[in-house]
């Protein structure tokens, strides 16, 4: 079973190959903004620390793994913001960490409306263990020990918000990066991704909110990804909604307001595809805190961004 599965995953990051091969996804991506885009840094108006966990396609030997921790604060009283975040994917025997600074400086459009423009400079570090492979040639020298291969990269993005929606734009690695290319039959590329997203709160009476949302990813050679939600914010404490990823998976949220500084949720994804008969589903994990010091930060847009 076990080799079984490993074929699986090595079909699967063939298959990435020839599509090119795609960034960390996440079902709650509108609480974890700023690995997609540089422009949300610091513009919740207070300094916050985020993790979050997923693990995908579970029961799947070697399935996909993710781990994210975030930190992020304005730095000024125009509301500038730096940000750092550290994402670490598991793949099989592979795995890829990536290290990245950000920077936004946000330009008043009107009383209530902001345009932040941010960029991002980040390392990326990409390991395969073959000793944890199933070899059948084991004289190959290609396919033996463990290779590493590291990359810089940078992005761009650009995030427009209000008390009650939110547009952004960005490219959160403009560069190119090719992996293992002194293998030629099995090439792995890092291409540039566009993500577009946008999301609105209505108020639909005292205790409850209703936010819809989208996110669209563009990658050359590869579909178009579209993930659509919708949350409901019960008296600013619990958070309930549905996601659907087109042509993937279909997604339940739920989250809830601890204290007035923390806030945690989980996501759960079935798969539409094919694949989801041979795994039981995605679960994601979110843990975030909002850092106050005194009455210097005050949070400025709703929990729901």
């Amino acid at each position: 079973m076990k080799k079984i599965s490993y074929l699986l995953i090595l079909l699967f990051v063939g298959i990435l190959e020839v599509s090119a091969q795609q960034q960390s996804q996440y079902t709650q991506y509108m609480y974890n903004t700023l690995t997609i885009n540089p422009g949300y840094t610091g513009t919740r108006g207070i300094p916050s620390i985020f993790g979050m966990y997923r693990t995908q396609w579970v029961g799947l030997d070697g399935a996909p793994k993710t781990a994210n921790f975030s930190i992020e604060a304005p730095i000024t009283e125009n509301g500038q913001g730096l940000g750092l975040s550290v994402i670490s994917d598991q793949i099989g025997f592979t795995k890829e960490t990536t290290l990245t600074a950000s920077y936004a400086y946000p330009l008043q459009l009107s009383a209530d409306t902001f345009l932040s423009l941010g960029i991002s400079a980040s390392g990326n570090f990409a390991q395969i263990d073959y000793t944890k492979a199933t070899i059948y040639d084991v004289n190959d020298q290609y396919l033996s020990g463990v290779v590493t291969k590291n990359s810089p990269n940078f992005g761009a993005g650009a995030y427009f918000h209000s008390s009650k929606w939110y547009a952004g734009l960005s490219v959160p690695m403009i560069l190119e990066t090719k992996f293992y290319d002194n293998v030629k039959t099995s090439v792995a590329s890092q291409k540039m991704h566009v993500y577009a997203m946008g999301g609105y709160v209505f108020d639909l009476n005292d205790n409850l909110k209703f936010k819809p949302a989208a996110m669209i990813k563009m990658v050359s050679g590869a579909p178009l990804a579209v993930d659509l939600s919708a949350n409901f914010l019960f008296n600013e404490k619990l958070t309930l909604g549905a996601a659907y990823r087109w042509d993937a998976a279909v997604s339940a949220m739920a989250g809830f307001q601890v204290t007035s500084g923390m806030n945690i949720g989980y996501a759960y994804d079935y798969d539409t595809q094919k694949i989801g008969n041979y795994n039981s589903g995605s679960h994601e994990i979110f843990l975030r805190f909002d850092l106050f010091s005194g009455t210097k930060y005050r949070l400025v847009t709703p929990r729901f961004f």
